[in-house]
C-alpha cells in the first residue's frame, strides 16, 4: 500500500497566491494524500482553504493547525462544516491549543485550562456537525437552546486531529480524536512515543485502526540542503527559545534537555542569530531530513517503521513532471 504523503502551507510573510494554488494543483494531481493549512498571527486559514477546495479535486485539505481559543467552537464547526461542503467531504479538523502568549497577547482572550477547553470543543464540534441539537453544559461552555445548524453538513462526521505535547494532553488524543499530530519528538523517541499513544487508544476500546499518527517532522528533498536547513533550525529554535515552555519540556522530555538550555542561553545573548547557531546538528537530524531521494526514502522508512500513518514532505522540484516524479519514488 502506498504511503500517505502530506504537503503544508504556511502562508505567512510575502505570498505567491497564483504559484501556492499552482502547486496545490500539482499536488493533486500526484497523489499526494493531503494539504496541511497552518495559522499563526498571520493570514487566516480558512479563506485559503475555501479557494484550494475550488482548485482540487481529491487531495484532502486540512488545518495545521487552527487554535481552539480565538473562535468559539460553534464557530469551528461553522467554518469546517462549510469547508466540508465546498470540497464534497474532503476536509480534515487538525486543532491545537497555540500557548499563552499568542492566545492572551495577540486575541486578546484568557488562555483557561487547554485540556478542558481542548474537551470541550471537540464535543460541541462534533454535535454540531453530527445534526445533534446543542444543550451541552461543560465547565467552560453552558449552551441550552438546542441550537443546530442551518445547513446539513455533508457528512455526520469530520475527522478531528489533535496536536498535543503533554502526557495528558497525548491521552486524551488517543482516546477521543481521529488523528494525532505530535509536536517535536525526535526520531528516536517516536516509535516509543507511537506505541504508548496506541496503547491508551486500546486500552479505551478502540481499534488499531480508528485513529492515524502523523510525523511531527518533514522530509525535505532538495539540491539546496543548506537554505532548507536555514529555515529549519530557525524554526526549531523560536520554538525552542521563544514560544513559552511548552516546547522546550518536549525536547527535555526525549533527552535534548541540555540543547535545549544552550539554545536558550544563547538567544538571550546574542537573540535568532546565536540561538540558531547554537542549534546542534543531531537534534535538527532528528527533527526531520533534508537532503536528496536516497536518504528520504530511508527516512520515511524508519517512520514507516516507528508507526506512522501520515508522512509530511517537502519537495524541491523545478516542474510538474519532476514533482511528480519524486513523489514516485516516496510513495
Amino acid at each position: 500500500m502506498a504511503r500517505k504523503l502530506t504537503v503544508g502551507v504556511n502562508w505567512q510573510g510575502k505570498l505567491d497566491f497564483t504559484g501556492l494554488i499552482e502547486r496545490a494543483k500539482i499536488a493533486d494531481a500526484a497523489g499526494i494524500h493531503s494539504i496541511w493549512v497552518a495559522e499563526a498571527w498571520g493570514r487566516d486559514a480558512f479563506t485559503l482553504l475555501a479557494i484550494l477546495a475550488e482548485h482540487t479535486k481529491k487531495i484532502q485539505l486540512a488545518t495545521s493547525i487552527v487554535n481552539i481559543y480565538s473562535r468559539t467552537p460553534a464557530a469551528l464547526a461553522q467554518h469546517f462544516g462549510t469547508l466540508d461542503e465546498l470540497s464534497d467531504g474532503r476536509m480534515i479538523i487538525g486543532l491545537g491549543t497555540s500557548g499563552p502568549q499568542v492566545i492572551e497577547h495577540f486575541h486578546g482572550v484568557k488562555f483557561n485550562p487547554p485540556l478542558t477547553r481542548m474537551k470541550e470543543c471537540v464535543e460541541i464540534i462534533n454535535m454540531l456537525i453530527a445534526g445533534t441539537p446543542l444543550n451541552y453544559q461543560g465547565r467552560l461552555f453552558k449552551l441550552s437552546r438546542g441550537f443546530t445548524l442551518r445547513f446539513d453538513p455533508v457528512r455526520k462526521h469530520i475527522p478531528v486531529w489533535i496536536a498535543s505535547l503533554n502526557p495528558r494532553s497525548v491521552e486524551f488524543t488517543a482516546r477521543q480524536a481521529d488523528g494525532w499530530l505530535p509536536v517535536m519528538i525526535p526520531l528516536s523517541g517516536l516509535k516509543r512515543a507511537i506505541d504508548d499513544f496506541r496503547a491508551v487508544a486500546r486500552a479505551a476500546g478502540r481499534a488499531p485502526t480508528a485513529v492515524e499518527v502523523k510525523a511531527p517532522g518533514h522530509v525535505t528533498v532538495t539540491n539546496h540542503p543548506e537554505r532548507a536547513r536555514a529555515g529549519h533550525a530557525g524554526t526549531v529554535a523560536f520554538y525552542a527559545a521563544r514560544m513559552g515552555t511548552f516546547y522546550a519540556e518536549q525536547l527535555t522530555r526525549y533527552g535534548f534537555g541540555a540543547d535545549v538550555a544552550k539554545v536558550k542561553e544563547a538567544w538571550n545573548k546574542g537573540g535568532a542569530k546565536e540561538g540558531t547557531a547554537a542549534l546542534s546538528e543531531k537534534l535538527l537530524s532528528e527533527l526531520g531530513y533534508i537532503g536528496g531521494i536516497e536518504g528520504a526514502v530511508e527516512r520515511l522508512k524508519a517512520q514507516d517503521q516507528a508507526g506512522v500513518d501520515l508522512h509530511p514532505v517537502e519537495i524541491d522540484a523545478s516542474s510538474p513532471a519532476e514533482f511528480e516524479k519524486i513523489v514516485a519514488k516516496l510513495l
